[in-house]
């Protein structure tokens, strides 16, 4: 079976924190997927793994490409005038979420009629964006003018809440990819007609240990959260939890990984919790980096919330990451969370926002350290079969081989 020429459209590849995705677009390569990734931003240099910086190379648009793009939009503008005007009516200016929001998808726009023509000239087939926002709308309007089939997925902060633009995306799209099942119903109820396009494929692993985890024998029970320091991730709760914790005697160290517009403020709440003596932040660490700090912790918490936004996370790959190093986990119950960590089965689940329960959570997972490891135990057997990278990645095979150019 002759595989369709499919580009990937993304704001930054290979991004750190989208390690989904890169390891997403690998495995499609492995398995004879022939895939481009065309970025709209210039590439990324920091915080990338060896893999990553090893990967072929996107080809990348940014701010020195300004004056080509600008150009392409005028050419557009004079030569088919209504047509531009109504995709800036139905895309960037469709109920636009905010300043920035409305700003990537006028930039998308430009770089979607750049786009068009790569794509005719590399013989695309079909083509898929990630995620909903400025990727979907560059890769709707590519759609637009060349006629090529595309898709894109919805996964968290990019659908919460969802711009007015999402139902004719939707309308266009080939099909809606969602990677857990909360976001299927959720999808569906934003549109009127076009429900039967969203589709569940669950990621793929995305992180495999780099060395046999080794059991020592140590007093203190080791925590590790990691995450962009955003509202979404809930880490003040989760310094509430270890307040609570520390007043009630318990054992334990908590490691926070990553960085954010709220590092200063977590500081802050750490010092005037006087949690300084159980609490180590390292800053945003690379993939292999997080591999070697999970293979040295006993747990992962993850107290995801619904920020006043309206915002979520999906289902944190780091979740599943935490279980193919053999930690079990204790997260909150926002989004599809639910459908990786289920509670007492493989870790526990809590109400968000509440530092009490989280506390007493970790209370219990501490108390027994052979539930732990059964939990932990129970969690890799079930992300392993829930996010197989073959299984999930042909999904998207078929997908983008009934919907392109070839079907």
């Amino acid at each position: 079976m002759k595989f369709p020429r499919t580009a990937y459209v993304s704001l930054w590849f290979p991004k750190p924190s989208e390690t989904f995705i890169f390891r997403e677009v690998q495995t499609l390569k492995s398995m004879g997927l022939p895939v481009r990734v065309f970025t709209l931003y210039a590439p990324l240099k920091k915080h990338l793994s060896p893999e990553m910086h090893a990967f072929p190379p996107s080809e990348s648009l940014g701010s020195l490409k300004t004056p080509m793009l600008l150009g392409t939009l005028l050419r557009h503008a004079v030569s088919e005038p209504k047509r531009i005007l109504s995709m800036l009516k139905r895309g960037p200016f469709n109920g636009p979420r905010s300043l920035e929001g409305l700003g990537e998808n006028l930039w998308a726009l430009c770089c979607g009629l750049h786009l068009a023509k790569r794509f005719e000239q590399e013989g695309i087939e079909h083509i898929h964006a990630p995620w909903a926002g400025g990727p979907a709308t560059a890769a709707w309007v590519a759609s637009r003018l060349t006629g090529i089939p595309f898709s894109f997925a919805g996964r968290a902060g990019d659908i919460y809440p969802p711009e007015g633009a999402m139902d004719d995306k939707m309308e266009s799209a080939a099909f809606v990819r969602v990677n857990h099942n909360a976001n299927v119903a959720y999808l569906r109820s934003l549109t009127k007609d076009h429900g039967h396009k969203v589709t569940l494929v669950y990621n793929a692993l995305t992180m495999a240990p780099e060395a046999p985890r080794q059991e020592t024998a140590h007093d203190e029970f080791r925590l590790l959260a990691a995450g962009r320091f955003v509202p979404t991730k809930g880490f003040p709760v989760l310094l509430e939890a270890c307040n609570i914790l520390k007043r009630k005697g318990a054992n334990f160290t908590l490691t926070l990984v990553g960085d954010g517009g709220m590092k200063n403020s977590l500081v802050r709440q750490t010092e005037q919790l006087g949690l300084t003596d159980k609490i180590r932040s390292t800053g945003f660490l690379s993939h292999d980096q997080l591999s070697k700090e999970m293979l040295c912790h006993d747990a992962l918490v993850m107290p995801s919330v619904v920020a006043d936004s309206g915002g979520r996370d999906g289902i944190p790959n780091v979740i599943m990451e935490a279980y193919a190093h053999g930690l079990p986990v204790v997260a909150s119950d926002v989004a599809g969370i639910k459908e990786v960590v289920i509670d007492n089965q493989t870790g526990f689940l809590v109400p968000q926002k509440d530092e009490k329960a989280l506390a007493d959570a970790l209370s219990t997972l501490m108390a027994d350290r052979e539930n732990a490891r059964r939990l932990a135990e129970n969690g890799k057997r079930h992300t392993q079969e829930l996010f197989d990278p073959e299984t999930n990645c042909g999904k998207l095979i078929e997908l983008f081989s009934a919907h392109s150019r070839l079907a």
